[in-house]
């Protein structure tokens, strides 16, 4: 084998990691040591990100597209496996008060009012000053928005095989679009939240230190950390297992649908390969279930899963993913597109907001504004931005807005599975675009009654 640098299928992928990596140190020290950038609250990876997509546009970096869009594409999946396989923790939540349910439905809430706006947007344009814009384009502002990157690069790329020429590009520069919203929009309205009186500010770029001991290394039960074969492994090989799974379990699927129904499966083999990372979230979720009862049989001895671990491994996947999509922006693609572009980040920035100072304030009552910047943070960018924001009117992280978060997370996957089916039906005509639009009005009705279910009073 030539091991020399002329094998560039040798070389390429760690060098390709090698340019990301470096982008993530350089927005890193930049954020640490610029006050501006601090304050502004961009993630390191989204910094990372503009950061390779400026140099590639003035010719200095020669990306690998291909690439990127393959980073991007598995990274979402395993991120959201690694978050799935982790333990449930109790700690914090809200008994009684179906905060993990109504949290769900606000965020899939929000899918469906960015869906409404962005096709609204869309189905206007295609019958007016662009007739040839496709359009079922404008259901990408929930997957840019709020679902990220990853799964606007799916999306866009299904889109783009049905005939959207620039799908991908255009899905991501609005997922793109959406961090500086959370970072811009989310920051003046915490300042305003602030300047009201109610508030005292944090300090800005002082982040609460994440204390790791042994019991947060490692819980009672677990395997030990010093074994035959390193904890860190197994938690890759766990991953990876429920990857493979997933990959077999989809292809099974379609081999299902092949055989039965082919008319059916043409319509959504590309959804279901682009929706993987809901498959390896429910896969992950049955591992794990069946791990839990393997251990209460007494048939296993130890905990498999570390939940810092898995943790670390969905961070750095995520943060990889984020900085190779935005870095995959072709903006040439964006050609014809810039009005729809434009109208559709702004409204959706507009309407997210309403949205969630609705049902904010009937979810989250004793703590409202915490629940409305991190959902907001969330619904425009992602997890982090959502804590990000959070942490300015939280600091010490008082009240269970964060762990909302990432269970409202979990409740969405389930809600939101219907967008599979819709997402596809939009794709289909202009008609069946139009159809969609009703079934979102009609499903963010069914999110707005859930919202509504009286429970216990949330307590702070």
């Amino acid at each position: 084998m030539d091991y020399s640098a002329s094998n560039t299928q040798l070389w390429n992928s760690i060098l390709q990691l090698s340019i990301i990596a470096g982008s993530l140190l350089i927005a890193h020290f930049l954020r640490r040591g610029i006050k501006f950038i601090r304050k502004s609250l961009l993630p390191s990876a989204v910094l990372a990100g503009f950061i390779l997509l400026i140099l590639k546009a003035v010719g200095v970096l020669k990306l690998d597209a291909s690439y990127m869009e393959w980073l991007t594409y598995h990274g979402i999946a395993i991120g959201f496996i690694a978050m799935s396989l982790k333990v449930p923790d109790r700690t914090g939540s809200e008994k009684g008060s179906l905060v993990g349910l109504k949290s769900g439905a606000v965020i899939v809430g929000s899918y469906m009012v960015q869906g409404i706006t962005g096709l609204v947007i869309t189905l206007i344009l295609a019958k007016t000053v662009l007739p040839d814009l496709f359009p079922a384009s404008g259901i990408l502002l929930p997957m840019g928005y709020g679902q990220g990157p990853g799964q606007a690069n799916n999306i866009g790329s299904s889109f783009e095989a049905l005939g959207f020429a620039g799908g991908r590009s255009f899905g991501l520069a609005i997922a793109a679009a959406g961090y500086l919203c959370a970072c811009i929009v989310g920051v003046i309205f915490v300042n305003l939240i602030v300047k009201s009186g109610k508030f005292s500010k944090a300090e800005g770029g002082k982040v609460r230190v994440e204390e790791v001991s042994v019991t947060t290394f490692q819980s009672d039960d677990e395997i030990p950390v010093s074994e035959s074969i390193d904890r860190f492994s197994i938690q890759i090989a766990l991953v990876f297992i429920v990857y493979a799974f997933t990959y077999l379990l989809t292809k099974g699927i379609c081999a299902g649908l092949g055989a039965a129904a082919p008319g059916v499966l043409k319509t959504v083999e590309s959804l279901l390969w682009g929706f993987n990372f809901i498959i390896g979230s429910a896969v992950a979720i049955l591992i794990r279930v069946i791990l839990a009862k393997l251990r209460k049989g007494k048939i296993i001895s130890a905990q498999y899963q570390n939940n810092y671990l898995l943790s670390r491994i969905s961070g750095v996947a995520f943060d990889l993913m984020i900085a190779a999509g935005i870095a995959s922006i072709d903006f040439g693609d964006l050609s014809g597109l810039w009005l729809p572009f434009v109208l559709m980040v702004v409204a959706g920035a507009v309407v997210t907001l309403i949205h969630l100072r609705y049902v904010c304030k009937k979810v989250y009552k004793d703590y409202y504004y915490e629940g409305l910047m991190s959902m907001y943070g969330m619904m425009t960018g992602t997890i982090s931005s959502g804590v990000l924001l959070l942490r300015e009117l939280d600091p010490d992280m008082k009240t269970p807005a964060a762990n909302n978060l990432v269970l409202g997370s979990s409740f969405g996957i389930l809600l939101g599975a219907p967008l599979l089916v819709l997402v596809s039906l939009a794709s289909r005509s202009y008609t069946m675009a139009l159809v969609t639009l009703g079934l979102l009005v009609v499903y963010y009705i069914v999110m707005i009654v859930i919202v509504n279910i009286k429970g216990k009073k949330n307590k702070n």
